[in-house]
């Protein structure tokens, strides 16, 4: 009821033991607190919460006009609600290093287990847009060891993202994530990999977990779990699925209010009021007191 049991210290030292296991972790993207409850209803291993997603929530494109506020904000709203671990997307810190450090603490407040910085300049672009710029490797390892510095539970994974794959091609991006993680990094993240040879080389070139974007119409094919996993990634994201198929739900259901005047012809692919009321534990806010919350629970 009301929001997780679970600690955030203990969410980041179950995230630290099951990537030390060596099993490849799954990491759906959440577009709002009630999506993370269903990725964990599902059996999941921890939730995402994407840059990208946040942007486009807010109506907003992915070019770096979110706030620390808005992302701290929101990073909550998803990690209290459920017993997994949350990773956020942080952007480059919102600004010089100091920013890193102050981004990293406030996001550690937020109750995350993890979150990653990436080495583009300021402001950023989505990782699978043209056009994309990196800063130089003194730069990006500033960013890494102000974030490592800056955290306060040893847990908190840090997470290095680099771009350089699109703009210098993948050798530098195989140097770079090798200085990111001499800088602290606890994981890789390589954006755009062309195939599974690049990842396999990533994760060979660094002894750090690597992350693999699996995002729809971007630049790396969707490869499956199981084909990740045999190249060596240790967490995969699926970052912006979740509000695609909500949102290509929600066209096709005013297209269908124009069309017919009614949604009855859509209500089997309605998420049913009994299922919703089962995610939310209507029962338990029910039982709590009964003197105050004396509602009765619809089914129908």
């Amino acid at each position: 009821m009301l929001y997780s049991a679970t600690t955030a210290a203990d969410k980041r030292a179950r995230l630290r033991e099951r990537l030390a296991s060596g099993d490849t972790l799954l990491f759906p993207g959440a577009f709002n607190p009630l999506s993370a409850k269903l990725i964990q209803d599902k059996g999941f291993d921890g939730v995402y919460i994407s840059g990208a997603v946040l942007s486009a929530d807010l109506g907003l494109p992915d070019i770096g006009l979110t706030t620390l506020t808005e992302v701290a904000g929101r990073s909550q709203q998803i990690a209290r609600v459920t017993d997994l671990p949350a990773l956020v997307d942080a952007d480059t810190g919102f600004g010089e290093p100091m920013n890193v450090a102050r981004t990293v603490q406030a996001l550690e407040d937020a109750g995350v287990a993890g979150l990653h910085i990436e080495d583009q300049v300021n402001p950023k672009r989505c990782g699978h847009l043209d056009g994309k710029q990196v800063v130089d490797t003194g730069t990006a390892v500033k960013r890494i060891r102000a974030a490592a510095d800056a955290r306060r539970d040893p847990n908190l994974l840090i997470m290095a993202r680099t771009d350089v794959r699109g703009v210098e091609g993948f050798d530098a991006a195989a140097d770079r994530a090798r200085a990111l993680v001499d800088a602290g990094a606890d994981a890789i993240f390589p954006e755009a990999m062309r195939d599974l040879a690049e990842f396999e080389a990533i994760a060979s070139a660094v002894d750090v977990p690597v992350l693999a974007n699996m995002t729809e119409f971007g630049k790396s094919e969707l490869f499956t779990t199981e084909q990740l996993a045999d190249a060596g990634v240790a967490i995969v994201i699926f970052p912006v699925s979740l509000l695609r198929l909500a949102m290509g739900a929600a066209e096709r259901g005013l297209e269908t209010i124009r069309r017919e005047g009614s949604l009855s012809s859509e209500l089997g692919n309605m998420q049913h009021r009994a299922r919703l009321y089962e995610l939310l534990d209507y029962e338990a806010y029910n039982h709590f007191d009964t003197g105050i919350f004396n509602f009765t629970v619809r089914t129908d």
